[in-house]
């Protein structure tokens, strides 16, 4: 095999070697335009849903389609206009990138322009500056979607027979609401074509070992630390850990292999770790046997051999407004949450019947900040973390193949990487539109309200962290993931309080700098609205519109199909009746994110909106108690 071909399998799609990005050729500045006006648009369309911004609406002359509305306003001294639709789904708004059109006050047209429009937007928001930081993620979101727009690399795979760890870099478009959908902040352009998913460049993980008093970690019954890290590692790693033995004078359980990412070790463990690696308290083992490729996440790892787990890393990046590294107690608190939802879920009639598939997070090791002086705590934190998940293929029978959730509402690419068709064409021909969303409806829901109201458990199940199971294109379960700090509940409101897990607790730090991020609370609305905010508003709300705007699918018909599952489901389960008005899903309205809200005026208060519940209509009756 030369070294520039590649290996085009179901199962992969990666580079053998690496080759230099495309970001020098003149060819990537023809998506530039393109790029620009999408991170203006969504910019806008969080600003126009999230309050911030007054304008004005009115049917779109040009589109008779329901919702299709041109919006006006102005900024500075320019006025905007873009055409859009005022969405059913929780009146969302979505805009039409492409018609977004703006004019000085004398009428000239200007050219699209995201500095210009910043500036504008910073003469209007008066009542707070705009942050340069905010600035740059969008900036860099610009530069870094320009430079994966250039990549054409796996246009020409029929995405259809690719495995779902393929698929993860096969979709490349990213967050559909949070303007700084990809800003990768730390990231350079080589940094972006080595590490992004778009690019699916394979890379090698590198291997500490640290004193076991320096670290944390842990895992499920039946498994260690150790025997996952020695197995990943490879025969180079473990002689070199031998060698670090002998030296040191201890045995391997005195030391915790901890994986470590390439570029988190070279641009930020280095200089933080250096007077334990001086001394040789800490050693750099080398670069590990294990092949990966980054998964849409950038932190989570699939590796080329099935039967081997997701490896979840730290990454002191910054993307969409949040920095990837992970905290200790979370890296903790993954094996023990897996083992406890494991346990609900095999004990449990209509799991198992239904097939449920919780990815679990088997093992995890972290540095303990703890450990160090205090005068160290900022810059330990959260840098050196891992976390092993199970892999989605040894839950496939061999007529099964799996796919991203968020994939369902992308587009196959042709030859230039332009969007062409919509990826789930072929699947609607097949059974027929109605049919299909029924049924996915269905697979997907079921998971989410039975461990919100048989076991009280709510789950942040966006669109990233569920995997649809299916054969030939029809879905028969889902696989959820991500558990660490992806669940919410209240102890006292469980169905099996007695199961609770003993969880590591929140560091007051952590604590004081993210309000949203807590797993147990009193309050049984915020567990309710953490599973509607995930799985109703973003993931089906995005499927709903999707569908609307490309099949024709009308929305009040998607959400009175999912009150139905809804219902369906409470009229067979009557023994959860009390749970269903305490987590009532029926109420008029959520509480989700205010996503652009809170990056423009911080935590100091909660950043949150209120949305009408498009299923409201269909409630089923009765008041709301707990």
């Amino acid at each position: 095999m030369s070294s520039h071909e590649r290996v085009h399998s179901p199962a992969t799609f990666v580079e053998t070697t690496r080759v230099d990005p495309p970001f020098a050729s003149t060819d990537i500045w023809r998506h530039h335009a393109r790029i620009e006006r999408r991170v203006i648009g969504q910019l806008l369309q969080t600003l126009l849903y999230e309050d911030v911004l007054s304008y004005t609406a009115a049917p779109n002359p040009a589109d008779a389609r329901a919702g299709a509305t041109r919006f006006s306003l102005t900024l500075g001294s320019r006025r905007y206009q873009v055409d859009g639709w005022r969405c059913h789904s929780f009146q969302l708004i979505r805009l039409d990138h492409a018609t977004l059109r703006v004019c000085k006050a004398q009428g000239d047209a200007e050219s699209i322009s995201l500095q210009r429009f910043m500036t504008d937007l910073e003469e209007t928001v008066t009542d707070t500056a705009i942050q340069a930081g905010f600035v740059n993620e969008l900036v860099q979101t610009l530069i870094k979607d320009t430079q994966s727009s250039a990549c054409t690399g796996n246009s020409g795979a029929e995405p259809h027979a690719l495995e779902a760890d393929a698929l993860e870099n096969y979709f490349t478009d990213a967050h559909s609401y949070h303007p700084c959908y990809k800003s990768r902040l730390g990231f350079s352009l080589r940094d972006n074509w080595c590490y992004g998913p778009e690019f699916a460049n394979p890379l090698n993980v590198f291997w500490l070992a640290v004193p076991a008093h320096l670290a944390q970690a842990g895992a499920v019954d039946g498994q260690k630390v150790a025997e996952r890290a020695l197995h990943e590692a490879g025969a180079d790693v473990l002689a070199r850990l031998e060698k670090y033995l002998e030296r040191r004078q201890c045995l391997r359980d005195d030391v915790v292999l901890v994986p470590v990412h390439p570029w988190q070790w070279e641009n930020a463990l280095v200089h933080v770790l250096y007077p334990e690696l001086a001394s040789g308290e800490i050693a750099f083992l080398g670069e590990g046997n294990s092949v990966y490729t980054p998964q849409q996440s950038i932190r989570t790892l699939a590796p080329l051999e099935r039967d081997k787990p997701y490896l979840k890393l730290a990454l002191s990046i910054t993307n969409t407004s949040s920095t990837r590294i992970l905290a200790r107690h979370t890296v903790t608190n993954g094996p023990i949450i897996t083992q406890w939802l494991q346990q609900l879920v095999a004990s449990d009639e209509v799991a198992t019947s239904a097939g449920f598939v919780l990815l679990g997070e088997v093992a995890g090791a972290a540095l303990d900040e703890r450990a160090f002086p205090a005068a160290r705590y900022n810059e330990i934190y959260g840098k050196v973390g891992a976390i092993w998940r199970q892999n989605i293929s040894h839950f496939l029978d061999e007529r099964e193949r799996a796919v991203p959730f968020n994939g369902l509402s992308q587009f196959v690419r042709n030859a230039e990487g332009d969007p062409s068709t919509p990826f789930i064409s072929p699947w609607i021909d097949r059974y027929g539109l109605e049919t299909w969303v029924r049924q996915l409806i269905y697979v997907s829901t079921l998971p989410i309200i039975h461990l919100l109201f048989a076991e009280g458990v709510g789950m942040e199940s966006h669109g990233q962290n569920i995997v649809v199971i299916h054969r030939d294109g029809w879905p028969t379960r889902v696989a959820l993931k991500d558990f660490h700090d992806g669940v919410r509940f209240s102890t006292a409101h469980l169905a099996r309080p007695e199961l609770a897990p003993d969880l590591e607790p929140v560091p007051p730090r952590h604590a004081a700098l993210n309000r949203n991020s807590f797993l147990v609370t009193d309050d049984v609305t915020a567990v309710r609205d953490y599973s509607c905010d995930a799985f109703f508003f973003i993931a089906l709300g995005e499927m709903a519109i999707f569908l609307h705007r490309h099949f024709g699918f009308e929305e009040p018909r998607f959400w009175s199909i999912t009150a139905e599952v809804v219902k369906q489901y409470q009229r067979d389960n009557p023994q959860h009746e009390e749970r269903y008005r305490c987590f009532d899903i029926f109420a008029p309205e959520w509480e989700v994110e205010a996503l652009t809200r809170r990056r423009l005026f911080g935590d100091d208060r909660p950043q949150v909106k209120s949305v009408p519940n498009p299923m409201a209509a269909y409630a089923p009756g009765g008041e709301t108690s707990c």
